[in-house]
């Protein structure tokens, strides 16, 4: 049934002009508004819906997983560009905040809404 259908993702904030601003400008994504919510345009043609919600959430989780080729230098970007890289009990990161110990490496990271989002290594 769903087979040939176009899917997406997608989820909720609660400031639509703070996302735009940081998947926009500081994470440098391709960003278009409409009716009041946001499409994300990532890699490989995989839109991703951002949209308000007053009694918003932050997911508990990792809602977007960025891979890089080399997370030292994605980190140390992310950290110019004024992204603070969080820290979870049982995952023990270096000083950068890159978690090293066993599967990819992978740094986590919030947006102004405090949504989960990573950058990976594999």
């Amino acid at each position: 049934m769903f087979g040939t259908t176009r899917a997406f993702s997608g989820f909720s904030v609660d400031d639509i002009a703070a996302a735009r601003a940081f998947y926009g400008e500081t994470l440098g994504l391709k960003v278009s508004e409409e009716n009041g919510m946001l499409t994300l345009h990532i890699a490989g043609d995989r839109d991703i819906l951002v949209y308000p919600k007053d009694n918003h959430s932050p997911a508990t989780y990792t809602v977007l997983n960025f891979p890089v080729d080399d997370i030292d230098a994605a980190v140390d970007e992310l950290v110019r560009r004024g992204v603070r890289f969080e820290r979870y009990e049982g995952m023990d990161a270096d000083e950068k905040g890159i978690f090293r110990g066993g599967g990819p490496l992978i740094a986590w990271f919030t947006d102004p809404a405090g949504n989960v989002l990573s950058v990976l290594q594999e």
